[in-house]
């Protein structure tokens, strides 16, 4: 899976000369820098040669193809010219191997996720009745200012406007999200002789979230920034995390874990939909492996990562308790789980085994200030994923809630 990291983004090419002008005009990201419009290339007046370097680049950043990004920059031709070559053009003069020809070819859509509607997850819990259409603002009515600079035409046809982005995310009528409580469902296991876990269905109160103790490990990922915090960062409440902005905070099982690896790309690939939404992104870890956070960060997570070393985020996503499971029964004999592993596999992500493996995590989606937790998602199977269209559309809903829906979450929770 293709990197986060500018510098192996832009690799070797003719964009490395850019980065100093890319960083002052605030193209300082991976994601960010995928959405340029032609506007914003001339505006910072790119050479044609630049233009073509970078759509080529966003194309292979894409579909995980970056090792030949160098080889097809260098040729000279521009990615509709790369497109039309044969298959023994590109095995002869690029030595792309054929498995990763068809992925180039393949220009239906980049390398995501895709849940089989068999993986389609109940809602377990409701808190409100208002419906989506009583509660949802459309995406033209968020962040007027930025959307108009965000939502331009991108490069030529290799990538979607964050508008039509956002479309795609958008799920069923009637669908309420204040106190959903979401997680994977229960299936049979070993013939029925193993029980999979239950899990709470109750929003954790926000009482047990906000006074967390928690450490910054890596600031957000940007252009020339040193990789880690160099001095040890002081001890900070969680609240200050949300104190300004709704967060997003991604409880990671494991860093080095294939699947973890995986849901953390796939979700921070849409940050330019969390900035336009004005939500931010962190990753939470329960414990300090200073080598695993270098892998992890920012490879596949270029946003903030925190330590919560009392494992207090993930003792509230169990009611109190934490969600554990054996290797054998929670993965071995869970068809579901094992499913998680081949869907991240197919994506091409290296992993480890360093690390406590068992202590199951999940997703917060949180409202500014004392608004409460809008939503949260567990790990019921290794591997679970929140459905990233759920997460965007309440991240959507908050940036306006109606203030009777900001007392329901808070008597939710209560």
């Amino acid at each position: 899976m293709a990197s986060f990291a500018i510098d192996e983004f832009v690799g070797n090419g003719i964009l490395k000369e850019l980065l100093p002008k890319l960083l002052e005009e605030g193209w300082d990201d991976v994601p960010t820098l995928k959405i340029m419009s032609l506007e914003d290339m001339d505006a910072i007046n790119m050479t044609q040669q630049q233009k073509d370097a970078l759509e080529i680049r966003s194309y292979l950043h894409d579909r995980s193809l970056m090792q030949y990004a160098d080889k097809l920059e260098l040729s000279g031709r521009c990615l509709p010219e790369l497109l039309s070559l044969s298959t023994a053009d590109l095995s002869s003069q690029f030595g792309m191997k054929r498995g990763h020809i068809a992925r180039f070819m393949d220009r239906t859509g980049p390398c995501t996720d895709s849940t089989p509607r068999s993986h389609a997850l109940p809602q377990t819990r409701t808190d409100s009745t208002a419906s989506r259409n009583n509660s949802i603002r459309s995406f033209a009515q968020v962040n007027p200012q930025k959307q108009r600079s965000m939502l331009r035409p991108m490069a030529r046809n290799s990538s979607k406007s964050l508008e039509q982005s956002l479309a795609d995310f958008k799920i069923g009528d009637g669908y309420t999200f204040k106190g959903i409580v979401a997680a994977g469902p229960a299936e049979s296991r070993a013939c029925g002789c193993v029980k999979p876990p239950p899990v709470i269905d109750q929003v954790a109160p926000y009482s047990s979230i906000e006074n967390i103790s928690v450490q910054k490990l890596s600031p957000e990922y940007k252009i020339g920034m040193e990789r880690l915090v160099k001095s040890k960062a002081p001890p900070m409440k969680a609240s200050e995390l949300w104190r300004d902005k709704p967060a997003v905070l991604l409880c990671i099982r494991r860093p080095g874990c294939i699947m973890c690896r995986a849901e953390a790309h796939q979700l921070y690939a849409k940050k330019p939909l969390f900035d336009a939404l004005g939500v931010q992104l962190y990753a939470v870890l329960h414990e300090h492996i200073e080598s695993e956070v270098k892998d992890f960060w920012p490879r596949y997570w270029g946003g903030v990562v925190i330590l919560d070393r009392n494992l207090e985020f993930f003792k509230a996503l169990g009611g109190g308790e934490l969600l554990k499971e054996k290797f054998i029964s929670g993965f071995m004999f869970n068809p579901r789980a094992i499913a998680n592993y081949r869907r991240a596999k197919a994506l091409g992500i290296k992993q480890n085994f360093k690390g406590e493996g068992e202590i199951k995590g999940g997703l917060y989606v949180v409202g500014s200030g004392r608004s409460g937790i809008a939503y949260q998602f567990i790990e019921r199977n290794f591997g679970d994923w929140a459905p990233q269209a759920e997460v965007i559309e309440i991240c959507t809903q908050l940036q306006n809630p109606h203030q009777g829906q900001r007392e329901s979450i808070k008597s939710s929770q209560e």
